[in-house]
């Protein structure tokens, strides 16, 4: 990964070994023929894309037989997406928190839970809206009390990252969820990061670290944040905006984003997940955000989705995320094929 943050970009040297392995592959109704490279031009120019950026495809792959079904049975293409190396640029860490740990950390700590057993947490995560995961994502961080604690939660996370074969995370964090709730700045962070890195020895897999805002409480809070952030900022990439949308715009944090930028910290947000295509014009000229989380709704203004593509703005959208939350009804109704096809570049 290129820079301090990377905006949907992959090194090329991690996908080497893949290559070789793979001279010619099916992906749904297309043909991609790889490792065939003589005459395509390697070197990319900083910002351009850089996954595959030798892979000659008969049509740009997103927009392959475009209505035409995948066959999601043929075990060349799970095969290949099994095999790609990944790059994860949209995890909170809190939210990767699963049933069976939250209970053995809930014990740990003596912290009592709402819920009977792992099945009935497991039960609670069928959501109508984006507030109800927030409710729960909220009420989960409780267990999280030790720097061991958030030690064992990255760890775990890191271990599926490695199974996914992801080769890079640029994580969030919400030190606002649990400085509120008396656990130190330094606690949460040092266990996070004491994983990362251990992640990076024994996974191979190098990190970022992304200090998130919660956009429901305000800018004084934030302000706070970033000044507890000041002996970590070395180690931290950069700030960005989450939490529930709606009734929340960005123009409540101008100000401290423009601190972190002045600090020289990368800056993302959440826009356009629920929230208007005017949350992501505030992101982009208020904000000065390096790339959109979610964007959705931005088809929602061509001006918008001509500028995003102008641009190059990368948009990291994620379609089982919206699904699960209830912004969209099925994944036959998600806009990223949508947004492919319009240029725009979409990260999943």
């Amino acid at each position: 990964a290129e820079g301090p943050l990377v905006g949907g970009q992959c090194a090329v040297g991690m996908l080497e070994p893949f290559a070789a392995q793979h001279q010619q592959l099916v992906l749904g109704k297309g043909r991609v023929d790889v490792g065939e490279r003589d005459g395509v031009e390697r070197q990319v120019p900083r910002g351009e894309p850089r996954v595959l950026p030798w892979i000659r495809h008969r049509h740009d792959v997103a927009r392959l037989e475009p209505h035409q079904p995948e066959d999601e049975s043929d075990p060349r293409q799970k095969q290949l997406v099994a095999d790609l190396p990944k790059a994860e640029l949209h995890i909170h860490i809190e939210g990767s928190l699963e049933p069976a740990m939250m209970f053995e950390l809930a014990q740990r700590n003596g912290v009592e839970l709402p819920y009977a057993d792992v099945d009935a947490v497991r039960a609670a995560y069928r959501f109508n809206c984006l507030q109800d995961f927030l409710d729960l994502y909220y009420q989960g961080m409780s267990v999280l009390q030790t720097e061991q604690d958030f030690h064992d939660l990255t760890w775990a996370y890191l271990q599926r990252c490695k199974a996914d074969n992801v080769v890079h995370t640029e994580i969030f964090f919400d030190p606002q969820g649990h400085t509120g709730r008396g656990i130190a700045f330094a606690t949460a962070f040092a266990g996070i990061e004491s994983a990362l890195r251990r992640g990076e020895r024994e996974l191979g897999i190098s990190h970022r670290i992304i200090l998130c805002f919660l956009r429901h409480l305000d800018e004084a809070s934030a302000f706070a944040t970033l000044e507890e952030a000041a002996p970590y900022l070395d180690r931290i990439a950069g700030v960005g905006l989450d939490s529930s949308e709606v009734g929340h715009p960005p123009r409540n944090f101008f100000r401290v984003f423009a601190q972190a930028g002045r600090l020289g910290l990368k800056r993302v947000a959440h826009a356009g997940e629920e929230g208007p295509p005017e949350y992501v014009y505030e992101a982009l000229d208020g904000l000065r955000v390096d790339r959109i989380d979610h964007g959705n709704r931005s088809l929602e203004d061509d001006a918008l989705v001509a500028r995003l593509v102008r641009d190059r703005v990368p948009l990291t959208v994620c379609p089982q995320s919206n699904l699960r939350l209830a912004v969209v009804k099925s994944m036959r109704d998600h806009p990223i094929r949508t947004m492919l096809e319009r240029g725009l570049k979409a990260t999943v």
